[in-house]
């Protein structure tokens, strides 16, 4: 059985992305960077929603021929191209760089390609992830706090129906004070 781990970038106050779809305040250090790079090679398959999609599918395809491109982000950008991918969405009609496309329930699917065999999966967005949470399936969760209050947007975590207990399993500090927290939902 594989691994769901919900990780990412978040103001101290809890959002992924400010007011407008702002995520400007997230900008990583350079060792910031590499550690989200090193998730993604760690990772057999990463699932999307379709607003996550969006933005990753509008950068990532080209960021490695982009002038000043760093040796990081090219790295980067030749593991996300190369990795597995499934999008959950009923409004994309396409996509490419090797991603499948989920138009049906995706809390099934997410379950299905869990209990096959293989390495560990990411999650994002803050939609698809919490629907995966309220369903039980998420096993890691890779929080990157990072110290900014920005007021308001889209939430780390969407609402719940029932309390998730979690066991702290790593902290470290990156430079600029973000803040890496690991939590293991407790079985």
């Amino acid at each position: 059985m594989r691994k769901l781990v919900y990780g990412m970038n978040l103001s101290l106050d809890g959002y992924i992305a400010a007011p407008g779809d702002d995520i400007g305040w997230s900008a990583p250090s350079d060792e910031l960077f590499e550690f989200w790079s090193d998730q993604l090679l760690a990772t057999d398959v990463s699932l999307y929603g379709r607003k996550l999609w969006r933005t990753m599918s509008s950068h990532w395809p080209t960021a490695d021929r982009q002038p000043g491109a760093t040796p990081a982000e090219i790295e980067y950008a030749r593991r996300w191209r190369d990795m597995s991918k499934v999008v959950f969405s009923s409004t994309i009609d396409e996509v490419d760089w090797n991603t499948r496309l989920v138009g049906g329930d995706a809390v099934a699917e997410i379950a299905r390609l869990k209990a096959e065999d293989g390495g560990p999966m990411a999650i994002g967005g803050a939609t698809l992830a919490g629907a995966a949470v309220r369903a039980g399936l998420v096993d890691e969760y890779l929080l990157l706090t990072a110290p900014v209050l920005v007021g308001g947007g889209t939430p780390f975590f969407t609402a719940l129906d029932d309390w998730v207990r979690l066991d702290l399993v790593e902290t470290r500090t990156f430079p600029g004070g973000v803040l890496l927290t690991r939590y293991r939902t407790r079985r």
